[in-house]
C-alpha cells in the first residue's frame, strides 16, 4: 500500500519522471560506453577480459538498483526524525525498521529492473555457464543483497544517534561503486578492506565470479558467513539504536 502511494505521487507528476528516468538512462549509458572503449584499447584488466568486466558492472548494478529500489525511503528518515512523524511509526502495529526501510518503493527504477536483467542474462550466458554455477550467481546475489540491506539497516541505526544520513548513504555509495569493478584490480591493502571489512567484493563481485566459475566452495562458505553476520550485527545495532531515541515530544 506504502508503495502504491509512492507510485501515485511520482506517476503524477510525468516531467518529473521523465527528466529522472533518462538521466538514470543516460548515467548509466555512458559509464557502459567508457567501459567499452576503456577494454577495446587494453584487452582485459587484472587478467579479466572485456566481456567479464562488463558482466562485473551490470551485476554491481543489479544489486545497486534494486536496493534503491526497495530502500528509497531510508533517504527520507532524517526528515522523519527531526518533524517526529517516527514516533507515530513506532506506536503503531507494525516492524518499524520495516517502515522506515521499505515504506515507499522508487517506480524509476522499479523501470530500468527488466532491461538491466535481460542485459545481464545476455552476457551471463555468454559464459555458458552450468547450472550449478547460476544457482551458485543467484544465492550469492541474495547474500548481495542481504548485505547492502545491513548497509542500510546500519545507516538508519546511525541516523537515530546523530540525526544524520545523508552523507552516511553518499559515503556507501561511493565505496560500493568501487565494486564496479573486480576488487582484484586494487592493490592491498585496499583490496583487504573492500573484501572482508567492507564487503563490497563480497557483495558484488563473488556472484559474478560464480558464473564465470571462478569461485570456491570455501570462498562460497565465508561470503554467506558474513552475509548472516553482516545482518546479525545490523539488527542489533538498530535495536541499540533505538534505546537511545529520543520522542520528538519529549
Amino acid at each position: 500500500m506504502m508503495s502504491v502511494n509512492s507510485f501515485s505521487v511520482v506517476l503524477g507528476q510525468k516531467y518529473a519522471l521523465i527528466i529522472f528516468l533518462t538521466g538514470k538512462i543516460f548515467r548509466f549509458s555512458f559509464f557502459f560506453l567508457f567501459i567499452y572503449f576503456l577494454l577495446k584499447g587494453t584487452g582485459q584488466i587484472a587478467g579479466y577480459s572485456s566481456d567479464q568486466i562488463i558482466f562485473f558492472f551490470l551485476t554491481f548494478n543489479i544489486i545497486e538498483v534494486v536496493t534503491q529500489f526497495l530502500f528509497r525511503e531510508v533517504y527520507k528518515f532524517r526528515s522523519m526524525i527531526i518533524k517526529g512523524d517516527f514516533d507515530l511509526v513506532l506506536v503503531k502495529p507494525v516492524n518499524s525498521l520495516f517502515r522506515v526501510l521499505m515504506g515507499g518503493a522508487d517506480i524509476i527504477d522499479l523501470i530500468t529492473i527488466p532491461p538491466l536483467v535481460i542485459l545481464t542474462v545476455i552476457y551471463g550466458i555468454s559464459f555458458h555457464p552450468a547450472l550449478a554455477e547460476v544457482l551458485i550467481y543467484l544465492a550469492l546475489l541474495m547474500n548481495g543483497f542481504l548485505i547492502a540491506t545491513a548497509f542500510h539497516i546500519t545507516i538508519l541505526a546511525f541516523a537515530i544517534i546523530t540525526l544524520e544520513i545523508d552523507h552516511a548513504v553518499m559515503i556507501y555509495r561511493d565505496i560500493t561503486s568501487l565494486g564496479k569493478f573486480p576488487v582484484d584490480i586494487y592493490k592491498e591493502p585496499l583490496k583487504g578492506l573492500l573484501t572482508y571489512l567492507v564487503p563490497v567484493g563480497i557483495m558484488v563481485g563473488l556472484p559474478a565470479k560464480a558464473i564465470m566459475g571462478l569461485i570456491t566452495p570455501v570462498g562460497i562458505i565465508i561470503a554467506v558467513l558474513i552475509g548472516v553476520l553482516s545482518m546479525f550485527f545490523a539488527l542489533r545495532f538498530w535495536n541499540f539504536a533505538l534505546t537511545k531515541y529520543t520522542s520528538a515530544s519529549s
